[in-house]
């Protein structure tokens, strides 16, 4: 294989489902992820749904992006020992939920364990990372989230009737829309911002979405910010703002719809321009990715070096041949050979002086470890903030929190970003 893999295009892994065809099982993925992954500039990667898949994930080296979409129900034991209060359901109830996802609840569990892995596999090693529908419901758990295992049963409940949405119709199943309202200053906000308001200041914006599901996020693992909500609360989109650049290639995230199926009546053309924005921008992260991964292994090309600076290279080398030769036998004619030592002398002074602006940069990280008992201090009053956040915290809305963990996710990323110019500036001063 060729050192050079500039010329690749990035590879996109994606785990195929299983049916039954003829009583023989039949591994497929859904066309429209293949068409836009592809007209984007990755390619595809199926993953065959096979026993023993997750323990060769490193077989399928090099992975620069990884799409989980549809499937069945995940077997609750992956969550429920993470869930204060377990299931709520009564084996009546069980039977139901059968009865009535009859397509949906034969559990797999040898794709569940290979998703989880892969998924966990990505986390690892910030691969970027798009869930749709079951996809996203396998990144939260993968994360420490919970799901309902019926939305139906556990969730619309517990809603006012003009609340209670239908996220499954089996009677128009790819027709069916219900409206979601998108968290402002989110990637989904970004992406939908000709739907649902008037210019830049419009503090509400809703889409309708199709829906074929009928499990759902419960508890939203800790590191994701939601970016939209269907009228009972159910989470439709979420990702990690920390790991969303994909200028950078970083994209983490999932949505419980499907946009690539969100078209019009017997057409390709999308519902909204903002529908295949979740690919365009993942794939840009896998691009992305790709080239921060060929920087890190590709190997540098040697440096062809002029007759005068190979003559140079020489009378070093054997400047330093001669030195070694002396130091080791502690025989030799030195008169004969000083001028051949002098070579290796000179190299070594001019290549271990410190520059002033040097001195300095050593100077100041000195004082900077000296003054570390200044920085325990503030650990300690931080504390003190940290615990009085917590109550203030406490007594709002979910709202009010999600919109505050956006505001700072969204200053960390800045913060990070000028810091890390900041480090390279200072590096660059330190090598000149």
């Amino acid at each position: 294989m060729s050192s050079d893999l500039s010329g690749i295009l990035p590879r996109v892994l994606i785990v195929s489902r299983r049916t039954l065809r003829k009583n023989k099982f039949v591994d497929f993925v859904g066309e429209y992820h293949l068409d836009l992954i592809v007209s984007y500039g990755a390619v595809p990667v199926i993953v065959p749904r096979v026993s023993g898949v997750q323990s060769l994930l490193t077989s399928f080296e090099p992975i620069h992006g990884v799409l989980l979409c549809e499937g069945e129900d995940i077997e609750p034991c992956w969550y429920q020992q993470d869930d204060d209060n377990g299931s709520a359901l009564s084996p009546e109830e069980l039977e139901e939920i059968r009865r009535l996802h009859s397509s949906d609840t034969s559990i797999d569990k040898e794709k569940d364990s290979i998703e989880l892995s892969l998924a966990r596999f990505c986390l690892e090693r910030n691969i970027p990372y798009l869930g749709i529908c079951r996809g996203s419901q396998v990144l939260n758990v993968a994360c420490g989230g919970t799901l309902y295992q019926d939305i139906g049963k556990e969730l619309s409940k517990g809603c006012a009737e003009s609340d209670r949405v239908m996220h499954m119709n089996y009677d128009d199943y790819d027709g069916h829309r219900h409206g979601v309202k998108l968290v402002k200053s989110t990637p989904l906000w970004n992406w939908f911002h000709e739907e649902g308001g008037e210019g830049e200041e419009e503090e509400e914006r809703e889409i309708l979405v199709n829906s074929y599901h009928h499990q759902g996020v419960k508890r939203l693992a800790q590191r994701f910010v939601p970016m939209a909500f269907s009228a009972d609360g159910l989470i439709e989109g979420f990702y990690d703002p920390d790991a969303y650049n994909p200028e950078d290639g970083k994209f983490i995230m999932g949505l419980q719809f499907h946009p690539e199926r969100m078209r019009k009546p017997d057409s390709d053309e999308f519902d909204y321009p903002g529908c295949p924005f979740a690919y365009k921008e993942f794939v840009k992260a896998v691009i992305a990715y790709q080239k921060k991964l060929n920087n890190l292994t590709s190997v540098p090309k040697p440096v062809k070096l002029n007759r005068e600076m190979e003559n140079k290279r020489k009378i070093i080398v054997r400047s330093f041949s001669l030195a070694k030769n002396l130091y080791t036998t502690g025989r030799g004619n030195w008169s004969s050979r000083d001028s051949e030592l002098e070579a290796g002398a000179e190299f070594l002074e001019s290549n271990t002086v410190l520059s002033v602006q040097q001195e300095n940069r050593l100077k100041q990280m000195g004082a900077t470890v000296r003054n570390a008992g200044s920085y325990v201090e503030r650990l300690k009053l931080n504390e003190g903030r940290e615990k009085m956040a917590k109550n203030v915290m406490g007594k709002m809305t979910v709202e009010q929190l999600s919109e505050l963990l956006t505001f700072y996710s969204t200053m960390g990323q800045i913060c990070s970003q000028v810091l890390e110019r900041k480090v390279h500036d200072v590096m660059n001063d330190f090598s000149c």
